[in-house]
């Protein structure tokens, strides 16, 4: 596959041009990348796979939602409707997509839609919310948001990567610059500053943006369908991990170093699980899975010892306050400005 991929270049070079076209028409205002008067939160990345857009996301409505009536604005991926849709608790997955289904579950205070066309969401949304924080919208130029928070893995930066199909980026490393706030994303929770310091050292940081590190921390219980154990009560039982996202390769090494005992089902993706698959999986005693797999499971499953353990992200350095301070001053300049 990596050979493949390299002698796809010729073809990812093709790909530059377009997006980097694509990109001047925007900046010269020959295309129009509307702005609005409520603040919009962009959060987003320059590969494909997963960066933590979701935690991320969540983090901020954990710190926003006491000061602002906030809006969570996803295109719903893989969901079977059309249109604008506002996400309710009794939503499932296949209708609304598992991430703002997540979302809505774990802040049913906070209003989620999804919409595949930006605008018209945010034109929905702009009376009942504060705030828009706009889930996967890095590459969504028609809108204008007030501020942008580009993420990137501590494993797989995009300085260190290349254009699709060579590599996993969307669009040339430049496109970095539009971001207000760069954040490294599933840092090692114990990670020598002086590969902080490397990175920082490395990194295309521009006058006009800021850098950020972070990690995900893991809850200590695990959660079902009608219960919440603490997670040390695997310790002793032998379980079945089932991932489908993008890398699970964080949760996995987590479990290994607590010396938990599991085998790994491996899915892609926001994996559509087959009805064979569901009836593979009927068969473990034990299942845990992640928060966004949890979603699409327990309808299908509907298996008593099905758990998901909560994550979350931990801005690094004891540089949380600022990450917070510097959001909430950004939202607070375009609503006052």
């Amino acid at each position: 596959m990596k050979l493949l991929r390299k002698l796809l270049f010729p073809f990812a070079i093709l790909y530059g041009w377009i997006t980097d076209f694509r990109n001047f028409l925007y900046n010269k205002g020959i295309l129009e990348s509307r702005e609005y008067k409520i603040p919009l939160v962009c959060v987003g990345n320059l590969s494909v796979g997963g960066t933590g857009k979701s935690p991320m996301i969540e983090y901020l409505i954990s710190f926003l939602k006491d000061d602002y009536r906030i809006a969570v604005l996803s295109r719903g991926y893989k969901r079977e409707t059309s249109g604008f849709l506002e996400v309710t608790k009794t939503h499932t997955a296949i209708q609304v997509g598992d991430e703002p289904l997540q979302f809505k579950k774990k802040f049913p205070e906070v209003t989620v839609a999804v919409c595949a066309d930006r605008r018209t969401g945010i034109e929905k949304l702009q009376n009942k919310a504060d705030v828009i924080l706009l889930d996967d919208a890095f590459q969504h130029r028609k809108v204008k948001p007030a501020v942008t928070i580009l993420l990137t893995p501590f494993h797989d930066l995009f300085i260190e990567d290349y254009l699709l199909p060579t590599g996993n980026l969307r669009e040339p490393r430049s496109g970095s610059r539009r971001a207000d706030c760069l954040v490294v994303t599933k840092c090692p929770p114990r990670v020598p500053y002086a590969k902080l310091q490397e990175i920082e050292f490395r990194m295309p940081i521009y006058n006009h943006q800021k850098l950020y590190f972070s990690t995900i921390g893991y809850a200590t219980q695990i959660t079902g369908i009608s219960e919440k154990v603490p997670l040390a009560y695997l310790k002793d039982k032998q379980f079945t991990l089932v991932t489908g996202i993008a890398d699970p390769s964080p949760l996995v090494q987590f479990l290994t170093e607590q010396q938990y005992t599991f085998t790994h089902e491996k899915f892609p993706d926001h994996h559509s699980f087959s009805s064979a698959e569901i009836d593979k999986l009927k068969q473990k005693e034990i299942i845990l899975t992640t928060e966004k797999d949890f979603m699409r499971l327990q309808s299908d499953l509907k298996k008593f010892a099905l758990y998901y353990l909560p994550i979350e992200t931990v801005i690094l350095k004891e540089q949380g306050s600022y990450f917070e301070d510097f959001i909430k001053k950004s939202i607070d300049k375009k609503r006052l400005g």
